[in-house]
């Protein structure tokens, strides 16, 4: 008889440490508020390969290019770059044209490419950047013990997803935006100077207003 009790008690007690130890490998980690999850950000190039005539591009392969563009959906936050052995001014210019209806500049260099560019063509370069935060959400410690007060796997998740999906311009989240240099004091102080220029409403006197009113 005891010693069928003491298999029992042998029993409970395994599995309760075991039960313990899988707790405790489910508890949190990061003992600071950083978030262990961060946006994570790639750039992929896509080319196209047009041909040149001269200092320019012929009308059917602008045609092409449009459509190109189109079918790519240029937007904000892309960079279009070209490529040109020949180096004529007029494939840029002819370029920068039809990115510009995207409202997007030219940029000065164009990446390096697989392949190389044969004669007569150029090679335009479109990057694009995407952002996203891998890992999310993240669940994995499921135990409701926090012995060392840690943050949870998923602490941040929300926050930086939703950043990395609203950003208009991932490379935001790496460098951010660069500045031009300009003053802006000039133009940004003319509501004020109007503000304070404005003759105050009281200085002409309090209007008449009649108390009673005659039927």
């Amino acid at each position: 008889m005891r010693t069928i009790m003491n298999r029992k008690i042998t029993s409970a007690l395994a599995l309760s440490l075991a039960l313990g130890l899988g707790a405790c490998g489910g508890m949190p980690k990061n003992s600071s508020l950083n978030s262990t999850k961060q946006a994570v950000v790639e750039r992929t190039h896509y080319t196209l390969d047009v041909q040149t005539n001269g200092d320019s591009l012929p009308v059917s392969e602008q045609q092409r290019l449009l459509g190109w563009f189109e079918t790519m959906d240029l937007r904000y936050g892309d960079r279009v770059a070209v490529e040109d052995p020949g180096f004529g001014p007029g494939v840029r210019d002819t370029v920068a044209q039809l990115a510009g209806r995207f409202g997007l500049l030219l940029a000065e260099g164009a990446p390096p490419t697989e392949g190389y560019v044969a004669p007569g063509q150029a090679r335009v370069v479109i990057s694009r950047t995407l952002a996203s935060v891998p890992g999310c959400p993240d669940w994995s410690a499921k135990s409701d013990m926090n012995y060392t007060n840690a943050t949870y796997p998923n602490y941040g998740c929300a926050t930086n997803a939703n950043m990395a999906a609203m950003v208009a311009n991932p490379e935001d989240l790496v460098t951010g935006q660069q500045g031009t240099g300009e003053t802006v004091i000039l133009s940004s102080n003319k509501a004020i100077d109007s503000y304070r220029n404005q003759e105050p409403t009281g200085a002409g006197g309090l209007a008449e207003v009649a108390t009673t009113s005659e039927d």
